[in-house]
């Protein structure tokens, strides 16, 4: 899929944070390039995004001088006591799944959670978030190698395996490494709106979103040139021709395959369904429109296929958990 990133300079911050200090766990075993991520995506001076842009502290679980993978050493800002002044904690990949998560850690997470505190955890680091009792009965993800290993020890979360990151509101958690690039941008277009993530996303050099209910995994991360020169031209029409009709045999047809291997092979290489691939490639569609335009949502229903707005609706609420015009308050860019 070809992504369209919209840049723009001294992006207005209409939906300021009430307390834009992130703060990152660090501890002895410390793994670097999840905290590289949080470190990158929230310390950094953006001065392009205003008065109102993230703070960055770094919290030390472990008393003293702590060691991260690869021979690095770290001297932090503060104790646990730093959490009690956060409005977002970062939880890191755990340095190990095997290890348990210090009371103390927990009780501070807790006391955080219960001041209204956002919870974010990056690959192993749900172990964390998990010993605190906050996940069970919700809906959480990691790592694909630690997905049956959190589940057996944690049977009260509802672990989801094949998904890249997972909002829950307060409480957010994410796959693997990379997957917390995308739960942190994800992060930032919630509190900042489209055009501050897509200018973050410019700076990483790294696609300004994926959805959370994508796959951790796919057969092939790139067809081969057989199914790229296939696949490739479907792709465009649906993203051209978003509005239409479009049925798995029509598909099908259009690249010349019989359904079934359609469907097993656009699944090989997307890592999705179908349905999936045009839900998703409407949905933001329908976000572009509701962020860059006046235009009714009836009307942006109509042109992305979704037919009607009470449809659009339906699908902005179970796979967004708001409405059209909630995210359109929330996201509007200056000028639209």
């Amino acid at each position: 899929m070809t992504y369209s990133v919209k840049i723009v300079t001294n992006v207005a911050v209409d939906n300021a944070l009430k307390n834009p200090l992130v703060v990152a766990l660090a501890y002895d075993g410390l793994c670097t390039f999840e905290f590289g991520v949080a470190a990158e995506i929230f310390s950094l001076h953006r001065p392009e995004m205003g008065n109102n842009w993230y703070r960055f502290a770094v919290a030390g679980v472990d008393a003293g001088e702590l060691r991260a993978t690869g021979g690095i050493r770290l001297v932090v800002d503060g104790g646990l006591e730093l959490l009690e002044q956060a409005g977002t904690i970062i939880v890191p990949g755990w340095r190990s799944a095997e290890t348990p998560v210090p009371p103390a850690l927990c009780k501070a997470l807790l006391a955080a959670h219960q001041r209204g505190v956002r919870l974010l955890s990056i690959c192993s680091g749900v172990f964390v978030l998990a010993a605190t009792g906050l996940l069970d009965n919700q809906r959480a993800t990691t790592h694909w190698r630690y997905t049956d290993m959190l589940q057996q020890r944690y049977p009260a979360i509802q672990v989801t395996p094949d998904v890249l990151y997972i909002d829950n509101g307060n409480v957010l958690t994410s796959a693997g490494s990379a997957a917390g690039i995308d739960l942190c941008l994800h992060l930032v277009r919630r509190d900042y709106g489209s055009a501050a993530a897509n200018s973050v996303a410019r700076r990483l050099v790294v696609p300004p979103h994926r959805d959370g209910g994508q796959a951790q995994f796919i057969e092939q991360a790139v067809p081969v040139a057989y199914e790229s020169h296939r696949l490739g031209p479907l792709l465009d029409y649906l993203q051209a021709n978003i509005a239409g009709n479009h049925s798995v045999a029509s598909m099908a047809k259009f690249i010349g395959m019989s359904p079934r291997t359609f469907l097993r092979r656009f699944e090989a290489a997307t890592g999705t369904t179908p349905a999936r691939w045009l839900l998703a490639a409407r949905l933001a569609r329908s976000r572009n429109l509701l962020e860059n335009s006046r235009m009714s949502v009836e009307k942006i229903a109509e042109q992305t296929g979704f037919g009607s707005a009470a449809t659009l609706r339906h699908h902005f609420r179970s796979q967004l958990a708001t409405s059209p015009a909630a995210y359109r308050k929330t996201f509007t860019s200056p000028g639209a």
